[in-house]
C-alpha cells in the first residue's frame, strides 16, 4: 500500500515537472533593420527544425469586392521564383526530408516547412525567395484559380454543413470584414486584374508585415547570421495599418434560415459576438466551451446525446479571432426531435452557468484540460513556432507562450459564471435554422 502511494506520488512529481518544463520556452527575438521580426528557439531534443514565416495579413485586410486574395495567396506563392521553377518549391522540400504547407484565416497568412536540421539554409533560402520574387503572372493566377475553385467546391459548396459558418458570420458581422470567409468569392477573383494581385502581394507581402520563426536543433548565433545573409537584403515596405472597425451591440435576437442541398438532418445554431482572443473574456469562454461541450462528460453532450437521446450531435465552441470571435452552439436532432426542443435545452444549461457556480470537481476537471491541451500544444517544433508568432502579434508579447497557462489558472468559478453572463442572452444572439434544401427551393 505504501509503494503504491509512493509510486503515485512519484508520478505525479514527475508529470507536474515536465509540465512546468513544457511551460518554459525559451527564445530569442529581434528586428533585422528592414523589420523583420525574428524569433528563435533551440530545442535539441530532436534533428528537426520549423521554419516559418507569419504575414500579418487575412481576408479582414481585403476590400469589398476583391474577397479571397488573402487565401489566394497561400497557394500562389507556392508557384515559383524567380530562381525557382514554376511546380519546383515544394518538390525542393519534400526532396530533402522535410514538409510544407500554408493556411490562412481572417487575420494572417502562415507558411512553413519542417525539415531535418541540416536543412536550415534550405528553409531560409525557400522564404526569402518567396518574400523576395516570386513569379507572380497570368499562367500562375489561372493555375490557382482553378484549384481555389476546386478547393471551394470540395471543403465548401458540396460538404454538408460547408456554409455554416459562412452563413453564422454573414449575420453577425455586418461593417466588420469577418462578414466573408477567408474562401473569398469566386467571382471577385475571377474579376480581379494581375496588377491587383502584384499590387496585393507588394502592400502586404514585406519584411516589416512578417514574423519569422524558428525552431528546433539549431545554433542561435548560426542562425542570426543566416537570417541576415538570407533577408536583410529584402527592402523594407510602407507601414501596415490593421482595420479597426467597430460593430455596435447586437440588442435583439436574430432568427433566421439557411438551406443546404447536401444534408439530410437539419442544424440548429445559436451564435454571439464575443471579444477577441487576446483578452482575459475569450480565455474565460474557452473554458465554458469546455464545460458545456468538451468530451462525453460534458454537461450538454451528457444530457442531450446520451440522456434525453434528442440529438445526434452538439456542441459549443469559442471561435476566437483577433478583433473579434464568435460563440456557437449547435445540435443535430436524433429521432424526429424539433429544432426549438434543442434550443430550449441548450439555454438551461446556459442558464446554469449564469446561474449557479460550476461544482469544485467541473472546475478542477477544466484546469486539468486546459492545462493538458496547453502542454500538447507546444509538443512540436511546428506547434511552438506558431504560439510564439501568435503570442508576438495577437498579444504584443511573445513571452505569452509562457503567461498564458498562468492566466488561466487565475479565472475563478465566479469569473465563468459573470463571462458567460455578459455574452452568451438570447438577446445579443443569431439563431439560425439550417435546413436540408429541397428541389424546388
Amino acid at each position: 500500500m505504501h509503494i503504491k502511494k509512493a509510486l503515485s506520488a512519484g508520478i505525479f512529481f514527475c508529470f507536474a515537472v515536465l509540465t512546468l518544463q513544457a511551460q518554459q520556452v525559451k527564445f530569442t527575438e529581434y528586428n533585422l533593420p528592414n523589420g523583420l521580426h525574428v524569433i528563435l528557439h533551440q530545442d535539441k531534443t530532436a534533428p528537426v527544425v520549423a521554419v516559418t514565416v507569419f504575414y500579418h495579413v487575412g481576408s479582414k485586410n481585403e476590400l469589398v469586392g476583391r474577397t479571397g486574395f488573402a487565401h489566394f495567396f497561400e497557394h500562389l506563392l507556392f508557384e515559383g521564383t524567380d530562381n525557382i521553377k514554376r511546380g519546383e518549391f515544394s518538390k525542393y522540400v519534400s526532396s530533402n526530408g522535410g514538409q510544407d504547407n500554408a493556411t490562412t484565416s481572417q487575420d494572417r497568412t502562415f507558411y512553413y516547412e519542417v525539415f531535418p536540421s541540416n536543412q536550415l539554409k534550405l528553409g531560409l533560402w525557400l522564404e526569402s525567395e518567396r518574400m523576395m520574387h516570386p513569379v507572380i503572372n497570368e499562367v500562375g493566377v489561372k493555375t490557382q484559380n482553378e484549384v481555389v475553385k476546386e478547393e471551394k467546391r470540395m471543403r465548401v459548396d458540396n460538404q454538408p454543413y460547408g456554409h455554416v459558418v459562412e452563413q453564422t458570420f454573414t449575420k453577425l458581422f455586418t461593417n466588420h470584414p469577418y462578414h466573408w470567409q477567408p474562401i473569398g468569392s469566386m467571382a471577385d477573383l475571377d474579376a480581379a486584374k494581375l496588377d491587383e494581385f502584384r499590387d496585393f502581394f507588394k502592400k502586404y507581402y514585406i519584411p516589416n508585415n512578417a514574423v519569422l520563426t524558428i525552431a528546433g536543433d539549431i545554433n542561435i548565433d548560426e542562425t542570426k547570421q543566416l537570417v541576415a545573409a538570407y533577408f536583410g537584403d529584402i527592402p523594407k515596405g510602407p507601414a501596415i495599418v490593421q482595420p479597426s472597425i467597430m460593430e455596435a451591440p447586437i440588442t435583439r435576437e436574430i432568427i433566421d434560415t439557411g438551406y443546404d442541398a447536401n444534408i439530410k438532418i437539419p442544424m440548429i445554431i445559436a451564435s454571439y459576438r464575443t471579444p477577441g482572443l487576446a483578452t482575459h473574456d475569450s480565455k474565460v469562454l474557452e473554458l465554458v466551451s469546455t464545460y458545456l461541450s468538451g468530451g462525453a462528460s460534458s454537461k450538454l453532450y451528457k444530457k442531450m446525446v446520451d440522456d434525453k437521446k434528442n440529438a445526434l450531435q452538439v456542441g459549443a465552441f469559442n471561435y476566437a479571432l483577433e478583433d473579434y470571435g464568435a460563440y456557437i452552439m449547435y445540435a443535430l436532432p436524433n429521432n424526429n426531435n424539433t429544432l426549438p426542443v434543442l434550443l430550449s435545452d441548450i439555454d438551461e444549461e446556459v442558464k446554469k452557468v449564469q446561474t449557479d457556480l460550476i461544482s469544485e470537481q467541473d472546475y478542477k476537471k477544466l484546469m486539468n484540460k486546459a492545462e493538458n491541451g496547453f502542454v500538447s500544444n507546444n509538443t512540436s517544433m511546428l506547434g511552438v513556432a506558431g504560439n510564439l508568432s501568435d503570442a508576438y502579434i495577437y498579444n504584443r508579447n511573445t513571452n505569452y507562450i509562457n503567461d498564458e497557462l498562468n492566466d488561466i489558472r487565475k479565472i475563478t468559478r465566479e469569473e465563468i459564471r459573470s463571462v458567460a453572463r455578459k455574452y452568451l442572452n438570447k438577446n445579443q444572439r443569431v439563431v439560425l435554422y439550417y435546413l436540408p434544401k429541397s428541389s424546388d427551393q
